[in-house]
């Protein structure tokens, strides 16, 4: 794969490559990936997302199978207090509203069954599996500390999904984006530009 000449790359550090085969095109959201991967032409193409970009153009890739794509992944934030479980909720919903989250996401806060070693209340941040990175430093950069016991990644909202559990309450995140995605027409129709950005 040979990578396209780009200016600025500082500024794709978070965005993906898509290696079409015969041509590779640079700068893609996750969003547009989506798009491309669920276009019949283009679903065999392979993905990188750019993990750090240098000023003198070398990018430090790593792949991304497609599937990834399709999946939901999350955090879950136990506790066996309610009030502290509300706190929780509470804090991420808060952190959602002032400081909007990488991406779309929701919380929900949740009271399981009465178990043996069951702690009784999930606080779930679940959210497209592909932005666990984002994630990750968003919720370190906001300095959010909740949960005694911390769960994450994709088989945890599997397991989240299946278990019995009442909702007690839940929010949906809304993100905004430094680099809004387009709408499908532009992205299947840019295909053939080397820097999409």
């Amino acid at each position: 794969m040979k990578l396209p000449n780009v200016t600025n790359s500082e500024r794709y550090g978070g965005l993906y490559v898509f290696d079409f085969g015969p041509w590779t095109a640079v700068g893609y959201t996750a969003e547009e990936i989506t798009i491309l991967l669920e276009s019949e032409r283009y679903r065999d193409g392979q993905v990188y997302k750019i993990v750090r970009a240098t000023p003198d153009g070398q990018m430090e890739l790593r792949g991304v199978p497609r599937e990834r794509f399709q999946l939901e992944s999350g955090m879950f934030f136990i506790r066996n207090d309610l009030s502290a479980a509300q706190a929780d909720f509470e804090t991420l919903r808060r952190l959602g509203q002032t400081q909007g989250a990488p991406c779309r996401a929701f919380v929900q806060l949740a009271e399981r069954g009465a178990g043996e070693g069951v702690a009784r209340y999930v606080t779930a941040l679940i959210y497209p599996a592909e932005y666990e990175d984002e994630m990750a430093r968003w919720l370190l950069a906001t300095g959010y500390a909740g949960g005694d016991t911390v769960e994450g990644g994709v088989s945890h909202v599997s397991d989240y999904y299946a278990e019995a559990k009442t909702i007690l309450e839940r929010q949906q995140l809304w993100s905004q984006p430094a680099i809004p995605s387009r709408l499908p027409e532009e992205v299947l129709n840019s295909v053939r530009r080397a820097a999409q950005r």
